[in-house]
């Protein structure tokens, strides 16, 4: 029987599907990158200047490459677990290099002729990455800076790996505190200019943030040998424009 009812008029929702969001802590960690940047204001960032004209370069070199060479036993426990030896074998060749004729690795012997073995980076951060483990929640930290919620595991494994493998004197307050206050350093007047960058920027707490996202994932692929697509200048922190760095051939 003929219905004198009007067709229904199907309804068609349009609009723009957002990505899961990678920063639900945003609240929180612009809270905390705010204190952070407080801090370095008034605190970090003149002592690092003060050490960067008071300590000549050749010695802030060494001692970066000092502490990169305790990293590289981390780096070969890592290619191992990626199953890459050849990597693996290079790394200890550094080591032993480095830690011999390098003076304890204040001097990058290893990467000069006729040795030419290039640092490579590589971290337990890395490995879960490598293997597929998602980044998680984007965070914020005091004494850490940007991270993950996979990054910060990934780290603290890092960090706990020496320690626990080799014992006195990597446990002691003493080394500890000094290492730390060194590296901090020596990573505030590297990061220098890009922290300004970062600053110059519209929103320099998202400008941070996509900088770090980008060259995390960027290193990552560089594992799985994938090209790194090309940086772009840190500009205005939205996504995409705030920049990155090429990473370490893998």
């Amino acid at each position: 029987m003929p219905s004198n009812a009007a067709e229904p008029t199907p309804i068609v929702v349009t609009g723009e599907v957002r990505p899961p969001k990678s920063d639900p802590l945003e609240h929180i960690n612009e809270k905390s990158f705010e204190a952070i940047q407080s801090v370095d204001h008034a605190v970090v960032a003149p002592i690092a200047v003060g050490y960067k004209h008071a300590v000549p370069s050749p010695i802030r070199q060494g001692v970066h490459n000092f502490f990169l060479n305790l990293d590289e036993p981390v780096v070969f426990v890592n290619f191992l677990l990626q199953f890459k030896p050849g990597k693996a074998i290079e790394t200890a060749g550094r080591f032993a290099i480095n830690s011999t004729l390098g003076l304890v690795g204040l001097v990058d012997v290893a990467k000069q002729r006729p040795f030419k073995l290039p640092y490579r980076p590589n971290s337990f951060e890395d490995t879960l990455g490598y293997y597929g483990v998602k980044p998680g929640a984007y965070l914020y930290l005091p004494l850490i800076g940007p991270t993950t919620v996979r990054d910060l595991v990934g780290r603290m494994a890092d960090r706990l790996f020496v320690p626990l493998s080799v014992g006195k004197p990597f446990r002691s307050p003493a080394y500890v505190l000094s290492s730390s206050t060194l590296k901090t350093l020596d990573e505030r007047v590297r990061f220098n200019r890009q922290l300004e960058e970062f600053r110059a920027a519209d929103n320099p707490y998202a400008a941070e943030r996509e900088f770090y996202l980008m060259q995390r994932q960027a290193e990552i692929d560089a594992l799985h040998g994938k090209k790194p697509a090309a940086p772009a200048p840190a500009s205005n922190g939205k996504p995409g424009e705030a920049g990155g760095a090429t990473p370490a051939p893998r």
